[in-house]
């Protein structure tokens, strides 16, 4: 007897539908399954077997052929053991009305007991399933959670392979299988970083306010002890919470690499991710055989610090560009190209020399100019300019770690950060920042008057800026301007964002 289910498959981020046809027939017991299956879809023989007679049902020893649609994709991973049990059980007849079968989308890896485990990407597979117009999912109890966020399907939780064929017969309900799916979106967690930790660093942290306002990638130059890291890991805590998009957006991403926190149902706070400099470049920017998400894309929607820059492989420096100006990853393969969403903001830090007290006074630098120009030319100059501030961060004196006035707290700084953003949003019309204006709106909104044209036409020539580092001083005016809730660029809005490009005034 023949019959067909539906299941689906992860292609980069996102689902992919997948027709499960099987075919019994009498013959030399065999188990055959076609349509391009790795080695994890092909070993789900042994499981699904086991699993159906230790599930209670009879296994008849006939002629078993799988057929994976579309026969030309490759099917990698475990999510494909639950469909093909229970397209078995109709061919054999388990299931009296094989029709229900076209209405759910069905994922789950079994046990050789017939339990039903945890799988990767569930978020994206319920997306797909809302969108292929299906009545609901039958996914693994413990992914439940997780895609609660999808309205307008239902969501079957199942815990083994017998409550599956149970439910598909009408034996149990639809709501037999509710489940708590209230949400908290709005996060209460109390903050492990505060911006009120740091003493001193008036100029850092005004920097960064300016950063977070605008969205802008930041680059911090200073010697060890300054505070970089500091400053960097509370940067999270001073950008807007994510809006319900943005948060599924990530979700997806964290479903689909399997670091989605047990028991969470959608990810509510931006991600600060910091991996090691000598991380490759496939694991920063994603790929491999069959591409997976890298460290850029999951920190998408948060922050990505490097720390240590210059100490990063230069080939892998290189791969961010495009990130950074695209806000996205492609990576192309012989059969496919996939793209990973990547609107992160970059903070980055370095010391101003191999030793690090180059310009210090505590410490004297060992470095030669030869060095120094070395280790600072290990960045190159497309990067650089794809960085919208560079700013130095000096050691605080005694005085400043000694001081009893408590700065800013990072909820009061977060504040004004909601409210200039929220002019951005108002003057796009759209969930934008100023880091995102294109060559139209620089035109539109960053007209100069008289003064702020001739200040900044003076630092073009004088530093010999480029095209790129020009447009990126104005999107930062244009964000002071907006912190300042003023309408129009003024020259000391110029003349800060002029500041914060270190390595331009550098002599």
């Amino acid at each position: 007897m023949l019959s067909f289910c539906y299941s689906g498959t992860i292609i980069g981020i996102n689902g992919f539908l997948i027709k499960i046809e099987t075919d019994i027939i009498n013959g030399i017991p065999v188990f055959n399954m076609v349509g391009l299956p790795d080695v994890a879809v092909k070993e789900s023989r042994e499981r699904i077997t086991s699993a159906i007679k230790n599930s209670d049902f009879y296994f008849k020893s006939k002629k078993i052929t799988i057929n994976l649609a579309p026969a030309d994709l490759k099917k990698e991973g475990t999510l494909f053991d639950l469909p093909i049990a229970v397209g078995i059980l109709a061919s054999m007849e388990y299931i009296l009305e094989p029709e229900i079968l076209e209405s759910y989308i069905i994922v789950g890896e079994l046990s050789l007991s017939g339990s039903i485990s945890i799988i990767k990407g569930a978020l994206s597979l319920a997306i797909l399933a809302k969108e292929q117009g299906f009545k609901g999912i039958i996914l693994p109890f413990e992914n439940a959670k997780e895609v609660s966020i999808i309205k307008g399907i239902d969501i079957i939780p199942v815990k083994n392979l017998k409550q599956t064929i149970d439910f598909l017969n009408g034996k149990i309900n639809t709501q037999d299988f509710m489940f708590d799916d209230n949400i908290d979106f709005i996060s209460t967690k109390k903050l492990d970083y505060d911006m009120k930790d740091i003493k001193g660093q008036a100029f850092a942290r005004r920097a960064m306010e300016v950063a977070a306002s605008g969205n802008h990638n930041i680059l911090m130059i200073g010697p060890p002890g300054a505070g970089k890291t500091m400053l960097a890991k509370r940067l999270a805590t001073i950008l807007p919470n994510m809006t319900i998009d943005e948060a599924i957006e990530t979700t997806k991403i964290h479903s689909v690499c399997g670091i989605l926190p047990n028991g969470q149902s959608i990810i509510t706070e931006r991600h600060f991710r910091s991996p090691h400099h000598t991380i490759s470049d496939i694991a920063l920017i994603g790929g491999s055989s069959e591409p997976k998400p890298g460290e850029v894309s999951k920190a998408h929607n948060g922050v990505l610090f490097l720390d240590e820059l210059p100490e990063f492989n230069r080939s892998v420096l290189e791969v961010l560009r495009e990130p950074l100006e695209e806000q996205k990853v492609t990576i192309s393969r012989s059969k496919k190209t996939l793209d990973f969403p990547a609107r992160i903001m970059l903070v980055a830090a370095m010391n101003p020399c191999q030793c690090g007290y180059f310009g210090t006074k505590i410490k004297e630098c060992r470095c030669s100019p030869l060095q120094i120009n070395r280790y600072l030319g290990k960045i190159s100059g497309p990067l650089l300019d794809r960085i919208d501030i560079h700013i130095q961060v000096p050691l605080i004196n005694y005085d400043e770690l000694r001081t009893k006035k408590e700065p800013e707290s990072s909820e009061i700084i977060r504040n004004r950060v909601i409210r200039t953003r929220e002019i951005q949003k108002e003057r796009f019309k759209k969930v934008k920042t100023n880091s995102d204006m294109n060559t139209k709106d620089l035109k539109k909104f960053c007209e100069l008057d008289e003064t702020s044209d001739q200040i900044l036409k003076n630092a073009v020539e004088k530093f010999n800026l480029s095209a790129r580092s020009y447009t990126r001083i104005l999107k930062v005016s244009r964000t002071i301007a907006d912190m300042d809730n003023s309408i129009k660029i003024k020259d000391n809005h110029i003349l800060e964002a002029i500041q914060y490009r270190f390595f331009e005034n550098i002599d």
